[in-house]
């Protein structure tokens, strides 16, 4: 193994080990989400629990697959706007991405059970029905930028102290910068001879998301109680850009000052794949009220992740000088929390229904395990404890059966902050409508939901003098879904 390769290697391990805790951070990204789900169920603010028959059941609530007395297939595409409108400095800027995704696909098959001649139908366990269903649970696209003048700090004093922390070896960000004259050793320590006032700009693109394949069976006891059970093979995507750029003007020498310019990017890309199940119940106690439980195993995860840095730079309108650090690759295995989830649907004779759910989770006891390359208890596994919190998601939506062959549907939802410090992730709040229609045998469901929550983001580490991007981020998708009984 050459020794570039080595260093540059030590110098990544360094890196993800001590600064914003990259894995931590990756742990709850993949931790979030939301229930897979058809327009209808979108439509009526991603609440359920307590409803079955509809092939949400497949990727939601298994028990509700036990509502069903037809078989029944249908597909969702989605397109999804997402917008960023952030704050640096006092400088605002607005990015967004446009993308378009299935969001839900399944396939329920109905399967009576035979009962003996002269046997009460509607007594004992009467069916068993089962599918599979595909599901997008979380969408991790956007495009971000903020930009504005730095007049407290600039990202070449971050570079001194990773010289300083982790030295200059070759490969090194403190090696790539103290190369290309940004920082400068001064009394045995680097130092940055960057003159207050610097332009900062930061381009970020996220690409990727989570889906999951579920086997799901329901199954219906009396028509009053039902039961499912629920396997889950998730397979995540996640691919994020980063390019960090800064003017200024630096002290080369005593007395003569020069203009740089610089740009640092850095660059991950992460596969995984993952195992979860899911067991549910629902319980009629009367014919109007539907009461629904839904317990979710952890998802199991292994992960596959390349990190890299780059740095270039030129002085003074000179040569433009670049660097990199190669790929720093590693194995890792990554534990989600567990999720409670309890609802309750109401229906009104046939003028629709109002349903609700709430959820619970807790970030904190997210896990990723240590191996030979990776010691998870050194910084990551004691962030998550300490930087994240429980949460409670909340959902409610009605359904109004306006005619025979129309339905109108409405919902709110509340995805509880991840962080115990909200000024840096905020609730997300979701509204959302819809409309169905029902054509015999053949449905055709439409729904609009509008998310938004805030973020704040650090440009690079100075402890308490670190630059902070306020970020508000919005979210405006369509689902269509086309279904059919046979």
């Amino acid at each position: 193994m050459k020794l570039r390769y080595i260093l540059s290697v030590t110098a990544i391990v360094a890196f993800t080990q001590n600064t914003f805790a990259q894995y931590s951070q990756d742990a709850i990204r993949f931790s979030t989400g939301s229930p897979g789900s058809t327009s209808r169920i979108k439509a009526v603010g991603n609440a359920g629990t307590a409803l079955g028959g509809d092939l949400s059941n497949l990727t939601g609530n298994p028990a509700g697959l036990g509502f069903f007395t037809r078989s029944e297939l249908s597909i969702t595409p989605e397109l999804d706007g997402a917008k960023t409108n952030s704050t640096y400095f006092g400088q605002a800027n607005t990015d967004s991405k446009n993308t378009f995704n299935l969001a839900h696909a399944g396939v329920v098959v109905y399967n009576p059970l035979t009962k003996a001649r002269g046997a009460d139908k509607n007594k004992g366990w009467l069916s068993v029905n089962y599918g599979v269903g595909f599901a997008r649970t979380n969408d991790l696209y956007s495009n971000f930028r903020y930009s504005g003048n730095n007049n407290r700090n600039s990202i070449t004093n971050y570079f001194a102290d990773q010289a300083n922390q982790f030295g200059d070896s070759q490969g090194s960000l403190g090696g790539m910068a103290a190369d290309q004259n940004l920082i400068s050793l001064y009394q045995g320590n680097f130092t940055s001879y960057a003159l207050q006032g610097v332009g900062q700009e930061y381009y970020a693109e996220r690409q990727g998301g989570q889906s999951a394949v579920d086997f799901s069976l329901g199954a219906n006891y009396s028509n009053k109680l039902y039961l499912g059970l629920a396997l889950s093979f998730t397979d995540l995507r996640y691919n994020a850009y980063n390019t960090f750029y800064e003017d200024g003007t630096l002290t080369v020498q005593q007395g003569v000052n020069q203009p740089y310019t610089a740009a640092y990017s850095q660059a991950q890309v992460t596969r995984g794949t993952g195992f979860s199940a899911r067991v549910g119940a629902i319980y009629k106690p009367v014919e109007a009220l539907r009461l629904g439980l839904t317990v979710s195993s952890p998802t199991f995860y292994n992960i596959d992740d390349t990190f890299s840095e780059g740095l270039s730079s030129s002085i003074n309108k000179g040569t433009t000088l670049r660097d990199g650090s190669g790929d720093y690759s590693l194995n890792y295995n990554l534990r989600t929390p567990w999720k409670v989830a309890g609802g309750a649907a109401v229906f009104i004779k046939n003028i629709g229904f109002i349903t609700g759910d709430v959820e619970y989770l807790d970030y904190s006891t997210a896990h990723l395990s240590s191996n030979d390359s990776y010691n998870a208890d050194y910084r990551d596994n004691p962030d998550i404890k300490s930087l994240y919190r429980s949460a409670i998601n909340a959902r409610i939506g009605a359904e109004i059966k306006a005619t025979s062959f129309l339905a109108i549907r409405g919902g709110y939802g509340i995805m509880g902050s991840t962080n115990n410090d909200k000024s840096i992730a905020s609730d997300i709040k979701t509204v959302s409508g819809g409309l169905g229609f029902r054509f015999g045998s053949y449905y055709v469901d439409a729904t609009y939901t509008h998310s938004s929550g805030n973020r704040t983001i650090y440009a690079y580490d100075l402890g308490a003098s670190s630059p902070a991007a306020y970020l508000r981020n919005y979210n405006n998708n369509g689902y269509l879904t086309l279904g059919y009984r046979f």
